[in-house]
């Protein structure tokens, strides 16, 4: 079955993925102060970005196939689904509760909304990748949801040395008690004004041992 990565998002020092306006700032800079340019999944039509190297080999490492994207319905809304082509991957899977009705690109996109919850939308993308690409899964809510349902194999984070205070949490809205053990980084990589890490995620029962 293919891998469930949560991730693909710069992070603050202070885990926020956006302020309260919903605006990154310096997150993702380290991705245009490089000589070395790339995209996620090597399509042409993707936006490309330009790092250094050792970010670059730290993406290639942690992301070697992206098959789809797994996202909230927030995140299309601000992107507007990337004008129809998928930031990664082949396909994007948009957890929503009722799909848009007026999307100009709705009868051709690559697009699949999700109107039962983050488990379906998962299965559908695991379904789509495949067992040898991997599941983009967005941070934040959706993802923080996805993590916690112990659906997230991994977790990357693209920690920014820089402090919001408040916002959009890298692992969405978290209730008392809903503590998640993650394992000791299997990589962690500096880059140009960011640091990687790469965090395998216990199956839910050796959590449960844990805890």
């Amino acid at each position: 079955m293919s891998k469930v990565i949560m991730g693909c998002a710069s992070v603050s020092a202070d885990g926020f993925i956006a302020n309260e306006r919903d605006e990154v700032g310096p997150l993702f800079d380290w991705g245009t102060n490089g000589d070395v340019e790339w995209t996620w999944s090597g399509e042409p039509e993707e936006h490309p970005m330009h790092s250094t190297r050792a970010s670059l080999e730290f993406i290639r490492a942690a992301y070697p196939r992206i098959g789809c994207v797994v996202i909230g319905r927030r995140l299309f809304d601000l992107t507007d689904g990337w004008g129809a082509v998928p930031a990664a991957g082949e396909h994007v899977f948009v957890v929503t509760h009722q799909a848009p009705t007026n999307w100009k690109h709705a009868a051709t996109a690559p697009f699949t909304f999700v109107t039962d919850g983050v488990a379906s939308a998962i299965e559908q993308a695991r379904a789509f990748a495949g067992d040898d690409r991997i599941v983009d899964l967005a941070a934040g809510q959706i993802g923080g949801q996805a993590l916690r349902l112990g659906l997230v194999d991994q977790v990357v984070m693209n920690v920014v040395p820089v402090v919001f205070g408040s916002g959009r949490p890298f692992f969405g809205a978290m209730d008392a008690g809903d503590v998640v053990a993650l394992d000791n980084p299997a990589h962690v990589v500096q880059g140009d004004r960011v640091t990687h890490l790469l965090y395998d995620v216990p199956p839910p029962t050796a959590r449960q041992a844990h805890g």
